[in-house]
């Protein structure tokens, strides 16, 4: 009896996945324990093992394609074995949600077969939908269709890149056949298992397939390959502006949605950037190598013959600026839409408060040094703020707190989140069991974390279950700032760069080395003079950071 596969749920906040590769294809042989697919959530890719054993009959969520949790993702079964009842049930919410957006048209001819159930997919015609490829992810864009259709799929060709809330990714197929049908333009977003494309023989009846296989109703514009492939061509379609690059000639330009992003920001012309791609896609090394060509030089020669003939006529201010007022909207990437959701969210429900102390880093510098001296052993000051905010939630135990509405859930263990810039936003690795790792150890386990965190490398286990945070801007020379807090935890530390200032030591003014620290809490959670007995702990493990080697 065939087995449904839906979306996995990947960490305990993950809504939505994408499925970064199919390792496995419809039609092969799978054993228990293989690797189906590498899904994508907004903080890691993991692999996806099959607990099941049979023939891959059918892929409902295509690479690149976002899709909620519990999503239809695959079928395993006998070969041969009808699986139509599994895909009309399974796609019964998909249908109501496309028949909306359908041509009335289109709705008639379609809704007999949807509705009736009989229309069956045809053997090696494949539906590819939007994937979920991050655990917070509703909506996925295509930035870019490096097929069109009409064109003959190879397996493992790149069909297009899609945009998620975390990342942008190449999209393989794992089918081989003609692309008949694309659902969703460039530059367009749509909601995870939306249809995406159509795969299959030259000929197929694309409306049949769209029925019978996603039974989504209508998918707007379902021509034939000749007037698909002027669609897919035209700068825009069903009235909406395509985000799709052309040159002057008219020729397309293919370049990766991270260097569109690199040239819209430095201003750069893709169609005079060589690309070194595949195929000659523009990648980011491309952009950030890219010389321009000296044109203001010759565009400004009018304006400045034209000015210096004006002069000659009647007095006009020297250096009188000459320019052309610009502006440009960008749309957010989806991983921009979640950290403005997520901290939006916190900041309005939780009502946050600040305390802010000075410490005494003199002895910590001191210390640094001794440690660093020793062989194979690197330790920063991040790692000495971590280790101090260990030992103190150990005698803070309500600064270690999460609020639940009904309850407080007090947590025995103490899990420190460590704030990571990566290149579209921000990302929290965590150290679990802090309080037992050793200065040492958690320089170690930082430093490896955040490389993962930075290549995308990291795992949902390692980005889940912080019970505090601490975020750091000293190293770009902040010396004093708030973070909003990282819930479901009722603090967070913010730290601020070490400052060399006049300090007075026992009657004298001195040079001294200061660091301000602000603590960020959840008022609900945390009082104030909870939170101002934390702070003077913290502060005594760093001025003596002796007792923290106890």
């Amino acid at each position: 009896m065939a087995e449904v596969i839906n979306m996995p749920r990947l960490s305990d906040t993950m809504e939505e996945g994408t499925v970064a590769k199919w390792l496995k294809q419809v039609g092969d042989k799978i054993e228990e324990g293989d690797i189906l697919a590498e899904i994508e959530t907004d903080k890691a890719t993991m692999e996806f093992e099959s607990f099941n054993e049979g023939t891959l009959l059918y892929i409902g969520i295509k690479e690149g394609d976002t899709a909620p949790v519990d999503s239809l993702l695959a079928i395993i079964g006998e070969k041969g074995e009808d699986i139509s009842g599994l895909l009309n049930s399974s796609s019964s919410e998909a249908k109501e949600e496309k028949q909306e957006e359908a041509a009335p048209a289109k709705v008639e001819k379609e809704s007999p077969k949807a509705n009736g159930g009989s229309a069956k997919i045809p053997e090696g015609v494949e539906i590819v939908k939007m994937p979920r490829l991050s655990d917070t992810m509703e909506e996925g864009t295509v930035a870019t269709w490096l097929k069109k259709v009409g064109d003959e799929v190879e397996e493992g060709d790149i069909l297009a890149e899609i945009e998620t809330d975390k990342a942008t990714m190449e999209f393989e197929s794992f089918y081989s056949g003609i692309l008949l049908y694309v659902g969703i333009n460039e530059g367009e977003t749509a909601p995870v298992d939306s249809v995406l494309a159509v795969i299959g023989p030259k000929g197929t009846d694309v409306d049949a397939v769209l029925s019978a296989g996603s039974g989504s109703g209508a998918v707007a514009g379902t021509e034939s390959a000749p007037e698909e492939t002027k669609k897919a061509e035209s700068p825009s379609s069903n009235g909406q502006e395509s985000t799709a690059i052309s040159a002057n000639d008219g020729q397309r330009i293919f370049a990766s949605p991270l260097a569109k992003k690199i040239a819209q920001d430095k201003g750069i012309d893709l169609a005079e950037v060589k690309g070194s791609g595949d195929q000659g896609r523009i990648i980011k090394k491309d952009v950030e190598e890219y010389q321009p060509k000296q044109k203001s030089a010759e565009k400004a020669g009018p304006v400045q013959e034209k000015a210096a003939s004006t002069q000659t006529a009647v007095a006009a201010p020297i250096n009188l600026p000459v320019g052309q007022e610009g502006t440009e909207d960008v749309k957010n990437s989806q991983m921009r839409k979640v950290i403005a959701k997520r901290l939006g969210e916190s900041k309005f429900s939780a009502p946050h408060y600040y305390l802010t102390i000075e410490v005494d880093m003199d002895y910590a510098k001191t210390s640094r040094e001794q440690i660093n001296g020793l062989p194979d052993t690197k330790v920063s000051f991040n790692d000495m703020v971590v280790k101090a905010c260990a030992m103190a939630l150990k005698k803070h135990p309500q600064v270690n707190t999460s609020w639940n509405n009904e309850t407080t859930r007090y947590n025995h263990h103490i899990h420190i989140g460590v704030a990571v810039a990566v290149e579209e936003g921000l990302l929290v690795p965590v150290l679990k069991f802090a309080d037992q790792m050793t200065l040492t150890q958690i320089g170690a386990s930082v430093k490896d974390l955040a490389g993962k965190a930075r290549n995308k490398k990291i795992s949902p286990a390692e980005m889940e279950g912080s019970t505090f945070t601490v975020s750091n801007l000293g190293m770009f020379g902040i010396s004093e700032f708030t973070s909003i807090i990282n819930q479901p935890n009722s603090a967070i530390l913010s730290v601020g760069a070490i400052v060399q200032k006049p300090v007075v030591k026992n009657g004298q003014i001195v040079v001294g080395n200061t660091m301000k620290v602000t603590l960020a809490c959840d008022h609900r959670t945390v009082d104030g003079a909870t939170g101002a007995q934390f702070l003077q702990t913290l502060r005594a493990y760093l001025e003596n950071p002796v007792t923290m080697l106890a």
